[in-house]
C-alpha cells in the first residue's frame, strides 16, 4: 500500500491480523522492506507488522530536498497515524535504528519498545558520508557497492552468495536518495536524546559489525538501560545474514514466557474471539459452569494460544479443521467468526475445508462448507 507522507508517496507493507500488537519495522540505507523479511514472515501473527520503505529507498517517491533523521521519524509517524496506530513497538537496523530513537525521543508516547539493530546514537565522521555522497552522486551506486557489501556481511556469507539480494537491493536504490540519507546520518548525533529515554529496549549487533561496531552497541545500550546481544559470525545486517538468531533474540524479547496463564488465556481469548462474547460467556456462567469457563481459558487460551511456535493465522486454521473433521458446529461458528481477528482469511478457510474432506470425510467438510458459507462468503 501507499501512503501521503511529507508530501510523497510513501510504501508500506502490512502483514498480520489488524487486531494484533503494531511491531514497525525499519530497514538500513541502502536496502528496503526486503531486509526484515524472515523476522515479518516469523512474527507476524502475534505482531501486525507494518515496514515502510524510507524515501527514495524501495518503492517510496524520492525526495527533492535535504532531510534529517527527525524528518524521517516524521514520516513513520504519519505512518502510523495513517493505520490507525497509537502506539507500537519500533525496530530498526541502522539508518532505521537511528529513526526509531528519534520517534522516541519526539513522541515517547508511541513507542511502546524499541529493537535497535547494528545501530548506533551517531556515526562519525561527518566527512565521511559526505565523501560517500559526492561518490555516488558523481559515479553511481557501484562505485560504492564493494566496500558498502564488505562492511554489510562476513567474508563467509559473501562466498556463499547469500549476499546477492542485498547488493540487488544497495544497486537499485537511487544514488541521490542513498545520498541525501547518507548525509543525514552524517549530521545526526541523538547522543542527548538517546540518554534521557526511559522506554524497553534491545540492543542486537553483528560481533563483526565494522560499520557499528560492538563498542557502537554497548554505548547504545548503556545509554537506554538496555539488553544487549551481540551475534556471533554476522556483520552490519545480521537480519539477513543470520536470520534465525535475530528473530530469537526478538521473541525472546518481545514475547516473554506467559507466568500468569489464566490472564494471558483471558487476553488471548479476548482478541480472537472478541471482548464483548467472553465477558458474555463469564457474565452468563452458573455454579454448573464457571470452573468450566476458568478451565477453557487457561488450559487452552492460556496454554496453547499463547505458545509461539505458531501465527495466530495458522492456529486459526488448525482450529477450523479439529472442529470441522469433529462436527462441532457450534464452536466451529464461533471460530469462523474468529477468523476476522486473527488474519486467516476465507481462501485460508477454502483450503482448510478441502483438507478436512480428504482426510476427514466428505459429510463433515460439507457442514462445515454450509456454514462458512453463511459467515464468510456468497451463498
Amino acid at each position: 500500500m501507499f501512503v501521503s507522507t511529507g508530501g510523497l508517496a510513501t510504501h508500506v507493507r502490512v502483514d498480520g491480523p489488524v487486531a494484533a500488537v503494531p511491531l514497525v519495522m525499519l530497514h538500513s540505507l541502502g536496502t528496503c522492506t526486503a531486509v526484515w523479511d524472515a523476522q515479518a514472515l516469523a512474527l507476524a501473527g502475534p505482531f501486525r507488522v507494518i515496514r515502510p520503505d524510507f524515501r527514495g529507498h524501495g518503492l517510496t517517491e524520492e525526495s527533492a530536498q535535504p532531510f534529517s533523521i527527525d524528518d524521517l521519524a516524521q514520516d513513520v509517524l504519519a505512518v502510523m497515524d495513517t493505520l490507525g496506530i497509537e502506539q507500537a513497538i519500533v525496530a530498526g537496523i541502522s539508518l532505521g535504528g537511528m529513526v526509531a530513537q528519534a520517534m522516541a525521543a519526539m513522541a515517547p508516547g508511541r513507542v511502546d519498545r524499541l529493537v535497535l539493530v547494528d545501530t548506533a546514537m551517531a556515526i562519525p565522521p561527518e566527512q565521511g558520508w559526505v565523501d560517500r555522497a559526492a561518490l555516488v552522486r558523481a559515479q553511481g551506486m557501484g562505485a560504492v557497492a564493494d566496500a558498502v557489501m564488505a562492511r554489510w556481511v562476513t567474508p563467509a556469507f559473501a562466498a556463499a552468495s547469500g549476499a546477492v539480494g542485498l547488493r540487488t537491493m544497495l544497486l537499485r536504490t537511487p544514488a541521490e536518495a542513498y545520498a541525501l540519507a547518507a548525509e543525514a546520518i552524517g549530521r545526526a548525533d541523538l547522543t542527548a536524546q538517546t540518554g534521557v529515554l526511559r522506554v524497553p529496549a534491545l540492543v542486537l549487533v553483528g560481533a563483526d559489525d565494522l560499520a557499528t561496531p560492538v563498542a557502537s552497541a554497548q554505548a547504545l545500550a548503556t545509554a537506554l538501560h538496555a539488553t544487549l546481544t551481540v551475534l556471533p559470525n554476522a556483520a552490519h545486517i545480521p537480519t539477513v545474514e543470520c536470520p534465525g538468531a535475530v528473530t530469537d533474540a526478538m521473541r525472546a524479547f518481545l514475547l516473554p514466557p506467559v507466568t500468569d496463564r489464566a490472564a494471558a488465556g483471558l487476553a488471548m481469548r479476548k482478541r480472537v474471539l472478541g471482548a464483548a462474547h467472553v465477558e458474555r460467556s463469564f457474565g452468563n456462567a452458573t455454579p454448573m459452569d464457571i470452573d468450566f469457563q476458568h478451565y477453557a481459558t487457561e488450559a487452552a487460551w492460556g496454554t496453547v494460544w499463547t505458545r509461539p511456535g505458531l501465527t495466530l493465522r495458522e492456529r486459526s486454521m488448525l482450529v477450523v479443521a479439529l472442529l470441522a473433521a469433529g462436527g462441532h458446529s457450534e464452536e466451529l461458528r464461533l471460530h469462523l467468526n474468529a477468523t476476522r481477528n486473527t488474519g486467516a482469511t476465507p481462501a485460508d478457510v477454502v483450503e482448510v475445508l478441502l483438507h478436512v474432506a480428504a482426510y476427514a470425510g466428505i459429510p463433515a467438510a460439507n457442514s462445515a462448507v454450509r456454514l462458512a458459507k453463511e459467515i464468510l462468503g456468497e451463498k
